[in-house]
């Protein structure tokens, strides 16, 4: 059974490129909206990132299912007017060009809302539309390194990059969540809204729990790797089949029951340096050491088998290649112009069964139909 497209005969207009608006668009595109990408000449930069997936950017795949692509150039006169007439007739515009390109172009969000009392406007900046960063570039990368992430992400030895664009995801999830609410008020006031969200804005949310720690305690939380800088033993340890299993203690009971039925110590939690979690953190040189050479006598099988029994939260430290297998992936099959692709599935799961996903546009695939539709 296919499942149902709530959003089914709404238009959404997107001048879109990269990963954050994108990802707000195509979420829509998932629940039903019709969503037309304007893109240049030369396509959104995001269809060169790479040709992994059967000849195409994987990032491109991955957030541009079911869009309908238009190339125009709206310095020239004839597109601009036609730009205005596919607006006037949208119920949602996106757009994440260069702070106040879409303005310059006559695409204010203020006026066309004064124009169009019905019409969400989505504005995405890096950060913000006011202040001294206003102008600044923001690609993922660089806001992960102005939030303070990298700071709190990594090893002791330096900062690290989170691996995926996590800042630009962020960004896209909140202005995506944020039109869904605009929608409901919509269908109650029957008047628009305007939303900003910006990448800085939407990583600043997340690390609320560094900021608030750092600001009552006047430290920074440590980077610690694969642990965890406030309990232990939190980590990953090695078996003697060279797996890594991470392991998390969340409690004293669960530390007395992983003591006496995993390491075989019941006596454990009672003697020092092992008797509270504040003691461990403390001494968590030696706590580690003790708990590592107990996995390292056990295969990847015997240590899973182990943990089950006591009752202990773990996962395996997997690879790309692992979790390209892993029992819990879902898959979803997408159509694109260089063959079909298997994706990792959206992540809501829905009664009335999975949703049918449009397939991935070539670029300026649909511009002459569009300009016939909206000739007039």
């Amino acid at each position: 059974m296919a499942g149902s497209k709530p959003l089914a005969g709404l238009l959404v207009v997107s001048m879109e490129q990269a990963v954050a608006a994108p990802y707000c668009a195509g979420r829509l595109a998932d629940a039903g909206a019709r969503v037309i990408k304007i893109e240049r000449a030369e396509g959104d930069f995001a269809r060169g990132y790479d040709a992994a997936a059967k000849g195409l950017s994987s990032y491109f795949v991955w957030l541009n299912r079911g869009k309908e692509s238009v190339v125009l150039d709206i310095k020239a006169a004839d597109d601009l007017a036609l730009l205005r007439r596919m607006v006037a007739r949208a119920d949602v515009f996106i757009q994440n060009l260069a702070p106040g390109a879409a303005a310059r172009a006559g695409f204010g969000s203020a006026e066309l809302r004064a124009a169009h009392d019905r019409l969400i406007t989505v504005d995405i900046s890096g950060y913000g539309e006011s202040g001294d960063y206003a102008d600044m570039k923001a690609y993922d990368l660089l806001v992960q390194a102005e939030s303070g992430l990298c700071s709190v992400t990594g090893r002791p030895e330096g900062p690290g990059r989170v691996g995926v664009s996590v800042c630009d995801i962020a960004c896209g999830m909140n202005a995506h969540a944020a039109v869904l609410e605009a929608l409901i008020e919509r269908g109650i006031t029957g008047r628009g809204k305007g939303i900003a969200v910006s990448l800085f804005d939407g990583m600043a949310d997340w690390m609320n729990v560094p900021l608030l720690y750092f600001e009552g305690t006047g430290r920074a939380p440590a980077r610690v790797g694969l642990a965890h800088p406030s309990i232990c033993p939190y980590g990953a340890f090695a078996t003697a089949d060279g797996s890594q299993v991470l392991i998390s203690i969340q409690n004293e009971r669960e530390w007395a029951e992983f003591c006496g039925h995993f390491l075989g110590q019941p006596d454990l939690p009672q003697r020092e340096g092992f008797r509270s979690n504040v003691e461990r953190v403390a001494n968590r040189p030696m706590v580690d050491a003790h708990v590592a050479q107990a996995f390292a006598a056990l295969s990847r099988d015997e240590a899973a088998a182990s943990l089950r029994a006591a009752r202990t939260a773990f996962g395996f430290v997997n690879d790309l290649a692992a979790f390209a297998h892993h029992p819990a992936l879902r898959r979803v099959a997408l159509d694109t112009p260089g063959g079909p692709v298997e994706a990792a599935a959206p992540a809501a799961l829905f009664d009335d069964g999975p949703r049918a996903l449009g397939p991935v546009p070539a670029l300026g695939e649909h511009t002459n139909r569009i300009r016939q539709e909206f000739a007039t």
